[in-house]
C-alpha cells in the first residue's frame, strides 16, 4: 500500500511541476503536519516519509533522498503484508505465496502474480503448479524438475506437482490391498483382498502382523485404511526409484523409509526418479512368502541380472530385456494382469501375449512364422501359451510345502529355540501341473468354512475353476502346508506371525494369539491339517526352440492314467468298444501323430468318437451329427450320448 502510496505522490508532484506556470503563486504547505513543507517532502499526505525520517526497507523513499532501501545490506524482514506485492519477511514468498498469508483475507482467492517454478504454488491462479505451468517451459529448474528435491520435504514436494498421480495411486490395489473380486466364485461380491480377509497356505492371513506383512506395501507405514493414513502415506519413491526400494526398511517409529541418515543419499533418491524397474517391482514380488522364489516360483531376485535366455527369455538382460510393465501396462497407476490366486481385480484387462506375438493365435500363426508346428495351431482354442512354453519352474529353489509344527531349522516351533520363520520344503527344476482355468477361481476367505476334498485328502485354500469342457489348459505350482484349524466349526486360524516371527517363536502361543484376533477365546480346540494351492506360473518362459511336445504326449498307453487321462483326455471306454465302433480288431496306436492321423479322414472324425468332450471349433465331424457320422461308424453301434447330450 505504501508503494502505491507513493507511487500516487510521485505522480501528483509530477502534475503539479508540469503545471508550474499555472499555478506558480500557490504557497506551499506541510499538509501531513509532520514539520516539513511539501517542497521538500516527497510524500506530503504521510507524515512517516519526510526528510527527516528514517529509512527502512519496505520499498519505498522513506528519507525523499531519491534511493529506496539505501543501506539495508539486503532484504531485513518486517511482517509479511499480504497484498503489496513485496516479500516483506524475506523467505522468497510472496503475498499469498506465503504461507504466512493463509489466514489472511486478501488471500481468500488467488491473487495473480507470475508463477515461480520453485515454490511449490500455483501463483498465477491457472491450475498449474510450478514445472506443470507452460510460463515455466523455460525455467532452468524445469529442464531437470527433481534436481533440487530435498527427501526432507517428501512426499509433499512430489504432491505439488503430481497430486493426480497421488490420487490415482490411493485408489489402486498396489496400495489398497483390497477391492472387488467378480473372478472369485465364493463371495464375489464381497470386497476381498490381502490388507482384510484372503487367506492362503504361506502367512495365512495378515491379521495381528502389519508390521512384517506391510512391509512391502506401498505405503510409508501406515495400513492404508488407518484414520491417519492420507495421500501423504503413499510410498512413489518404492517404485520409482530403485535403489530405494532395495534400501528401504521398517524403521524403529514403525515408519517405512532407508536406514540411511545421509542427506546426500537421502536427496540422491529424490532426485533421481524413473519408470519402475525390474528391481523395484522384484524386491516384493520375488520375496513374497518369505523369501527369495519361495511363493511364486517363476520368478526370483536373479531375473534382476539374469542374462540366460532359458532362465527367462523375455526377463533376458542380454537379449530381449523386457520390463514388468511392457507387459503388465499401468492406467492410471492400475495394473493389467493378475495371477489364479489374487482375488481383488484392478484392472480387468488381461496380460496378453499376441500383444508382442502378433497373429499367433490365428490359427495358423506357427505355421505362417515356419516354425513347422501345425500341431501347436491346432492347440491354440483350449490350450494357454504357458501351458507349452513352461515345461520347468523353480529354477531358483521354491517352497513346495510349508509346516507350522516346526521352524526353518528343523527345530521344533515350541518357543524353546525362540522365533523363526515356519519349516519350508524347498524344490528346483519342478515340471508344472496342467489344469483348465476358466478365469475364475475359488480363493479361501478368512472365517470360511474349510472343506476337505476327499480326493486329495487335503484342505484347498486356491483352487482355479475349469474342465476339459470349461477354459483352457495352464500350468500351475502345487504346493502344500501343515497348519492349523478350529475342531468346532472347522475355520482355518489366522496364526499370529509377529509372535511366531519376531516374538515367542511357539506356535501354540502364535495359534492362542491368532484366535482372540479373530474373536475365538484362546483356549478354542485347534488341530492341524494338511492345505493345498495351486498359483498360475507366467515366467521363466525358455527360448521356443526347447519346447518339446513330448512334455504331454510321451505316453499313449490304455489305462495307465497317464498326464492327458487325468486331465480328461482318457478313452471314453475299453479299447475294443471304443475302437471296434469303427474296426473290426485293431491295435491302438501308440503315438500322438497315429493316434490322431483320424482327424484327416473323411471329414475328420470328432473327438467325441473315441473320447468324452468334444471341439466344436475344429469343424469336424461330431458322432452327434447324422449328416456326416456314416463315414465312419460302420460295425459297431456305441453310445455317444456323454457328449451328444
Amino acid at each position: 500500500m505504501k508503494k502505491v502510496l507513493a507511487t500516487i505522490s510521485v505522480l501528483f508532484l509530477l502534475l503539479t511541476f508540469s503545471s508550474a506556470t499555472v499555478f506558480a503563486g500557490k504557497p506551499a504547505s506541510d499538509r501531513d503536519g509532520d514539520g516539513y513543507l511539501s517542497t521538500v517532502d516527497c510524500d506530503d499526505k504521510d507524515a512517516t516519509i519526510n526528510p527527516g525520517a528514517t529509512e527502512i526497507c519496505d520499498g519505498v523513499d522513506n528519507n525523499c533522498d531519491d534511493v529506496i532501501d539505501e543501506g539495508c545490506g539486503g532484504c531485513t524482514p518486517v511482517s509479511e503484508i499480504c497484498d503489496n506485492g513485496i516479500d516483506d519477511d524475506c523467505d522468497d514468498a510472496i503475498d499469498c505465496a506465503d504461507s504466512n498469508c493463509t489466514a489472511d483475507p486478501a488471500c481468500s482467492t488467488c491473487n495473480p502474480i507470475p508463477e515461480n517454478c520453485t515454490d511449490g504454488v500455483d501463483n498465477d491462479c491457472d491450475d498449474a503448479v510450478d514445472c506443470a505451468d507452460s510460463d515455466c517451459s523455460g525455467d532452468p529448474a524445469c529442464s531437470s524438475p527433481h534436481s533440487g528435491l530435498l527427501y526432507q520435504d517428501y512426499p509433499n514436494n512430489c504432491m505439488a506437482c503430481h497430486n493426480t498421480q497421488f490420487n490415482e495411486m490411493a485408489d489402486a490395489l498396489h496400495y489398497t490391498w483390497v477391492g472387488d473380486a467378480p473372478d472369485m466364485t465364493n463371495q464375489p461380491g464381497t470386497q476381498q483382498g490381502k490388507l482384510t480377509n484372503a487367506l492362503n497356505s504361506y502367512c495365512i492371513n495378515i491379521l495381528g502382523d502389519w508390521p512384517v506383512c506391510g512391509s512391502c506395501h506401498v505405503g510409508r507405514g501406515l495400513r492404508p485404511d488407518d484414520a491417519q493414513a492420507d495421500n501423504s502415506n503413499i510410498d512413489c519413491l518404492m517404485c520409482h526409484n530403485a535403489d530405494y526400494a532395495m534400501a528401504r526398511v521398517r524403521l524403529p517409529d514403525g515408519s517405512m523409509g532407508p536406514s540411511s541418515t545421509d542427506p546426500a543419499v537421502l536427496n540422491g533418491y529424490l532426485q533421481n526418479i524413473a519408470a519402475p524397474t525390474r528391481q523395484n517391482c522384484l524386491k516384493c514380488h520375488a520375496n513374497a512368502g518369505g523369501g527369495d522364489g519361495i511363493k511364486r516360483g517363476d520368478i526370483s531376485m536373479s531375473d534382476i541380472t539374469n542374462t540366460d535366455p532359458d532362465f527367462d527369455v523375455h526377463m533376458n538382460m542380454g537379449g530381449a530385456n523386457v520390463a514388468c510393465q511392457d507387459c503388465h501396462a499401468f492406467i492410471n497407476h492400475k495394473v493389467t494382469g493378475k495371477g489364479s490366486d489374487l482375488r481383488a481385480t484392478d484392472h480387468a484387462a488381461e496380460v496378453q501375449c499376441t500383444s508382442c506375438h502378433a497373429g499367433m493365435d490365428s490359427g495358423t500363426g506357427h505355421t505362417d512364422a515356419g516354425l513347422n508346428r501345425t500341431d501347436a495351431d491346432r492347440h491354440i482354442a483350449r490350450v494357454a501359451c504357458q501351458a507349452c512354453h513352461i515345461d520347468e519352474y523353480g529354477k531358483v529353489p521354491t517352497e513346495i510345502h510349508r509346516d507350522w509344527e516346526f521352524h526353518h531349522d528343523g527345530e521344533p516351533a515350541d518357543g524353546v529355540s525362540g522365533p523363526g520363520h515356519p519349516y519350508s520344503e524347498m524344490a528346483a527344476n519342478l515340471t508344472p501341473v496342467l489344469k483348465f482355468w476358466n478365469r475364475t477361481s475359488h480363493n479361501a476367505l478368512l472365517y470360511e468354512t474349510a472343506v476337505l476334498d476327499p480326493v486329495t485328502g487335503t484342505y484347498p485354500t486356491s483352487r482355479p475353476n475349469g474342465d476339459i469342457n470349461d477354459g483352457k489348459l495352464y500350468p500351475f505350482k502345487y504346493k502344500t502346508a501343515y497348519q492349523p484349524k478350529t475342531v468346532a466349526d472347522d475355520v482355518i486360524i489366522s496364526v499370529d506371525t509377529f509372535d511366531f516371527l519376531k516374538v515367542t517363536g511357539d506356535l501354540d502361543t502364535a495359534v492362542q494369539s491368532g484366535l482372540v484376533n479373530m474373536g475365538y477365546p484362546a483356549n478354542e480346540p485347534y488341530e492341524l491339517i494338511t492345505t493345498e494351492t495351486y498359483a498360475l506360473l507366467n515366467h521363466g518362459i525358455p527360448q521356443a526352440a526347447t519346447i518339446d511336445c513330448a512334455q504331454c504326449h510321451s505316453d499313449f498307453s490304455v489305462g495307465s492314467d497317464n498326464k492327458l487321462d487325468l486331465l480328461g483326455y482318457k478313452l471314453k471306454g475299453p479299447k475294443a468298444q471304443v475302437c471296434n465302433q469303427c474296426h473290426s480288431d485293431k491295435k491302438l496306436p501308440r503315438t500322438q501323430d497315429r493316434m490322431h492321423g483320424h482327424l484327416q479322414k473323411g471329414s475328420g472324425i470328432g473327438c467325441g468318437f473315441c473320447h468324452s468332450f468334444e471341439r466344436p471349433e475344429r469343424g469336424l465331424c461330431s458322432p452327434c451329427d447324422p449328416a456326416c457320422v456314416s463315414e465312419f461308424v460302420d460295425t459297431t453301434p456305441y453310445d455317444h450320448s456323454d457328449v451328444c447330450n
